[in-house]
Formats: C-alpha cells, sequence, structure tokens
C-alpha cells in the first residue's frame, strides 16, 4: 500500500463495488457532512458515497504530520489489518484514497459515537451494561486471534457504539498481525500488561490483560492501576496491585471474573472462550450482543 508517493488516487473495495469492478475513489464521490471527531493526525467527517448514498465515516489524515510523527508504516499495517476484519464489533474499513496532501480511510459509521464519552457521562456502568460490552469484545478478538491478529490497545477510547447499541473496536494503530511472540511497548499505560512494562516478550494474552482492566473501568469508573505518578502505576501492574474499591458495589462473580484475567503469568489468565463461559458473563450478558439500556 503506496501511501506517500503517488499523487493518483488509490482505493481498496467498499460495501457498494464488487471486486470485479474495483474503483478508484477520489473526494468527489463523497458528499461532505459535519465533523464527528478530530485526532492526532487530522480529522473524521460523517460523509455519503454520492452513487449509493451509503453513509461513511471519512478518516482524513495529513501526510505531513504523518510523515514527521513517523507513523506511515503504523498506518499502512492498520489498514491492511482492518480492511480484512470482518465481524459485527469491528469497525469495517471499506476503502482508502489518497491525494498529495492527504489520505482518507473510508470507514463504518458507528451513530452513537464514543463509548468513552458515554462512561464519563454515566461514570460507571452497570453490570448488565458492562457483561454484555465484555461478551462483544471477547468475541471480536477470539476472531482477531483466529486470524494472528493481536489488537495491543484495547481501552474506552478506541471502542465505537453502533447504532443499535453494539459495541465496535475501531482503532488498529497498535495491532499486529503476527505468528510469533513480540517485544515492543506500545498501547496505553493504564492498560499495560507487566509483560509489557518489564519488556519481556508477549503474546495475543496481552489482549486478555486489556479486557479485564476494561472490565474493572466499566464498573469502577476508573482503571485499577491508576496512581498519581507513571512509575507507580508501573509498580502496581507488575506487582498486580488490585483492589476493588467499596463503591460502587460490585458483585463478587465480576471481582472473580476480572482476578482470573488480571494474572501476572499469562498463559494462566482465563482464556477468551471461558469469559463467555463464566457465570457472571452468562448470568449478565444481553445474548443478542447489544445493550439495550
Amino acid at each position: 500500500m503506496a501511501i506517500a508517493t503517488e499523487n493518483r488516487p488509490e482505493e481498496k473495495v467498499s460495501p457498494q463495488v464488487s471486486s470485479n469492478e474495483k474503483k478508484r475513489w477520489t473526494l468527489n464521490d463523497f458528499d461532505i457532512g459535519k465533523p464527528l471527531g478530530r485526532g492526532k493526525f487530522g480529522h473524521v467527517y460523517l460523509a455519503r458515497e454520492k452513487r449509493s448514498s451509503h453513509v461513511v465515516a471519512l478518516k482524513v489524515l495529513f501526510k505531513s504530520q504523518l510523515q514527521q510523527s513517523q507513523v506511515e508504516h503504523q498506518l499502512r499495517r492498520e489498514v491492511e489489518i482492518q480492511s480484512h476484519l470482518r465481524h459485527p464489533n469491528i469497525l469495517r474499513l471499506y476503502g482508502y484514497f489518497y491525494d498529495q496532501k492527504r489520505v482518507y480511510l473510508i470507514l463504518e459509521y458507528a451513530a452513537k459515537g464514543e463509548l468513552y464519552k458515554e462512561l464519563q457521562r454515566c461514570k460507571y456502568f452497570s453490570e448488565r451494561r458492562a457483561a454484555t460490552y465484555i461478551a462483544s469484545l471477547a468475541r471480536a478478538l477470539i476472531y482477531c486471534h483466529g486470524k494472528h491478529v493481536i489488537h495491543r490497545d484495547i481501552k474506552p477510547e478506541n471502542l465505537l457504539v453502533g447504532a443499535e447499541g453494539e459495541l465496535k473496536i475501531a482503532d488498529f494503530g497498535w495491532s499486529v498481525h503476527t505468528f510469533n511472540r513480540r517485544r515492543t511497548m506500545c498501547g496505553t499505560l493504564d492498560y499495560l500488561p507487566p509483560e509489557m512494562v518489564e519488556s519481556v516478550e508477549h503474546d495475543a494474552s496481552v489482549d486478555i490483560w486489556s479486557l479485564g482492566v476494561l472490565c474493572y473501568e466499566f464498573l469502577y469508573g476508573l482503571p485499577p492501576f491508576e496512581a498519581k505518578e507513571h512509575s507507580d502505576t508501573y509498580k502496581r501492574i507488575v506487582q498486580v496491585d488490585l483492589k476493588f474499591p467499596s463503591k460502587p458495589i460490585v458483585s463478587s462473580a465480576a471481582k472473580d471474573l476480572i482476578s482470573q484475567m488480571l494474572v501476572k503469568d499469562s498463559s494462566k489468565r482465563l482464556a477468551l472462550h471461558k469469559v463467555l463461559e463464566h457465570p457472571w458473563v452468562i448470568q449478565n450478558a444481553d445474548p443478542s450482543g447489544v445493550y439495550r439500556g
């Protein structure tokens, strides 16, 4: 995928175009609507593909900023991985194109927006809501791991909510397609597993740890190893200094699940299919995978 070389727009197949008639996208193919958000390297807009009237989110990234931060390789990898994934709880990447100054990603539109903002609004989620989301993410990660993709950055900021209330993993910036163990330290401090903090090899079980941290944050409104200083957060992670506050009140079954995911020895973390079989998930998660509030 040559992002920064040619001036001619290039693309990958969208949902409206069969692989037999690959189309080269340009900005003229879209009606651009309101801004949906802004990121480090550009902006996201609501857009409609003119020919099909299909509503999408158009992510506009500035090449100069990508080059300055030396993340072109990371973007290529992200696009390559996400464009091949097909799962109801993973945001679709329909295609991409570029011009002299910008790269455009054509993404599925998640109508209910960012989960992070919803968590901030609610402060914390009910056990039914948290369990529904955790089950959805466990299924999505089982799918990813089956394709040898490790996400490595599961956190509320990387999750969107679709029109029906279904959760979507939206950002694959730190994901990797691998058959081997990795050493790269990446992701977000509060969600880093001990093996990444200690710079030892890691594998797909890093996503189980992050899911455990996420479950805790859903139920308590803050991540489990948070501390004032980065160095103290590192220490708490390495020691798995896991404490459950008295408020809000959380069931012992939920605490049991979190405790089985947040285990220092990565080989002993509760496997994702076992997460789906855990009594707390079975009792609380909506079988449809959609939280209806």
